[in-house]
């Protein structure tokens, strides 16, 4: 039976992660925490090889007030050197292998990174990086000998005395997240030693398994895979690591690790359920299918259920608040034994157990239940802040509660619903239209793989509704018919003036579709914060 300590949450008040993580060791030390394909790695072997990778940090002069990065495919060895830098003392920033190199670089550079742990496989690209990046002081390869620079294994070390422990203190910065900058310039996340563990208990509190998870972390661990990976580590589970979402190595791994639980974001889902022996394999094994970052068109969600199982569950957070904001549990996809109405299935859930979430209008009241105005939240595990943007973080932070820019409300039941982010408004004519109630349509409709709605400049509308549309491949979209579905469905206001046929959207590397890249082609020159 998987550890129930978590439930008791005011003996964790004053630890730290890696304090969590060495009570998970203590329990059950020879038990398979990591697995690459290539290796499994106990409890004990990683914590080993953590507190080397901490001996090895203070050894070159680097500990507490540092920064460290790890540039890497998912890899064990990327885990031991995150925990490694969290057990130093040694700031951690995520910096997303699938970023294009320069906005990496661009990250590292700006958050003052002095130590840099890398995959062989991006040995080509080291040079461009510590060109753009000159704060970076340390090099160390994590999986190869025959490099220029210390691998991991060797450069730790091998002699007493080592690691240095030091004294827990819940109000240390652990890491620097980057927003993802799908609206706007991104921004620094800090978040403590104090959301880490209220993030790791909170979560494990949310899905529950009669035994220790087996969590498959197919898209990247710098983000909400990698989040998932301690409340895995808590419960005394095992992570399996895949270096890629390729999707028959996903359907592969679900049915031979027997994999319990996992987490991606909607687009590779389609690519699951697309492909041709997804009815195949035995999903048995598999009890929580976590999905976010993006809404999921209701004709897939139910085509997922149909296919994987009554194990989808959605979970609400942003960078600045991982992922305890609200979820939609796999129970809550249906009502009376049946597939739950499409009102239901729209929703990101009820709120957890470790938020407080009220939906806020701009002078800071309170809104009641059907009411829409910004989704804010509280709770131990929301940043303490924005690197060096103190006007950015009071703005965020008014009225004492965080402000997710997201606008939302909550239905009788107490289910909370995204309705747009805040920016991605549009005013056409004097009324407010959220894009996100038009896109949903379109979804929906035949032959529409994405899509995205926008406010283009009009000299009568102020700005005119325009969809973007990004077809299945081999399938051909007639935009006069889509304007007449949504016409049926939303009305005039609402229906887009005109519609574009793209082959594809521009995206981030999480998956996200940049609408400011989009506006950006219609609104040069003119007057709207892009």
């Amino acid at each position: 039976m998987q550890s129930r300590l978590f439930l008791c949450t005011s003996q964790f008040d004053s630890m730290i992660i890696t304090e969590l993580f060495d009570l998970a060791v203590a329990a059950h030390p020879d038990r398979a925490f990591l697995i690459d394909g290539k290796r499994t790695l106990t409890y004990r072997d990683v914590q080993d090889a953590s507190l080397g990778v901490a001996a090895g940090l203070q050894a070159i002069g680097f500990g507490e007030g540092a920064r460290g990065a790890v540039l890497s495919v998912n890899d064990s060895s990327a885990i031991v050197c995150i925990l490694g830098l969290l057990r130093s003392g040694v700031v951690w920033l995520p910096v997303n292998p699938r970023n294009a190199i320069c906005e990496n670089t661009r990250a590292l550079q700006i958050f003052k990174c002095n130590v840099l742990f890398f995959h062989s496989s991006f040995l080509e690209l080291l040079p461009q990086i510590l060109s753009g990046a000159p704060c970076i002081q340390s090099v160390i390869c994590i999986d190869r000998d025959d490099t220029d620079y210390p691998r991991m294994g060797s450069w730790m070390p091998s002699q007493q005395p080592a690691y240095r422990s030091l004294p827990p203190d819940p109000d240390r910065l652990a890491a620097i997240s980057v927003t993802s900058g799908t609206t706007g310039k991104p921004k620094g996340v800090m978040l403590t030693e104090r959301n880490f563990v209220a993030f790791t208990l909170g979560y494990a509190q949310l899905l529950h398994e009669d035994t220790p998870p087996v969590f498959l972390a197919a898209a990247p661990i710098t983000h909400v895979a990698g989040r998932m990976c301690f409340p895995v580590m808590h419960l005394g589970g095992t992570v399996v690591l895949l270096p890629s979402a390729e999707p028959q190595a996903i359907l592969k791994a679900i049915q031979h690790y027997k994999i319990t639980r996992l987490f991606l974001p909607p687009t590779a889902i389609y690519n699951l359920l697309d492909q041709p022996n997804v009815r195949a394999i035995d999903y048995s094994s598999l009890k929580y299918f976590v999905f976010g970052g993006a809404p999921m068109a209701i004709a897939r969600l139910k085509e997922a259920i149909d296919v994987f199982g009554p194990v989808m569950t959605q979970g609400y957070g942003q960078t600045e608040a991982p992922m305890l904001i609200a979820q939609m549990y796999p129970q809550d996809y249906f009502v009376s034994g049946e597939i739950a109405p499409d009102s239901r299935l729209m929703s990101c859930g009820r709120p957890t157990a470790a938020a407080d979430v009220a939906i806020m209008d701009e002078g800071g009241n309170v809104l009641p239940p059907g009411m829409e105005g910004e989704i804010v939240v509280r709770g131990a595990f929301v940043m303490s802040g924005y690197e060096n943007d103190l006007a950015a973080t009071a703005e965020v932070s008014a009225f004492g509660w965080h402000h997710t820019g997201d606008i939302g409300c909550f239905d009788a039941d107490g289910f909370l619903f995204i309705v747009d982010r805040k920016k991605d408004m549009i005013i056409s004519g004097g009324f407010n239209v959220y894009p996100a109630e038009i896109e949903r349509v379109l979804l929906d409709q035949p032959g529409v793989q994405d899509c995205a709605v926008i406010g283009v400049p009009d000299a009568k509308w102020g700005e005119a509704v325009k969809a973007v549309v990004q077809p299945v491949p081999g399938h051909e979209v007639d935009p006069t018919l889509l304007q007449a579905v949504c016409r049926t469905n939303l009305g005039g206001v609402k229906t887009p003036k005109s519609i574009e046929i793209w082959s594809s959207l521009p995206r981030n590397e999480a998956g996200k579709v940049l609408k400011r890249e989009i506006r950006r082609q219609f609104w040069v020159d003119k007057d709207r914060r892009i």
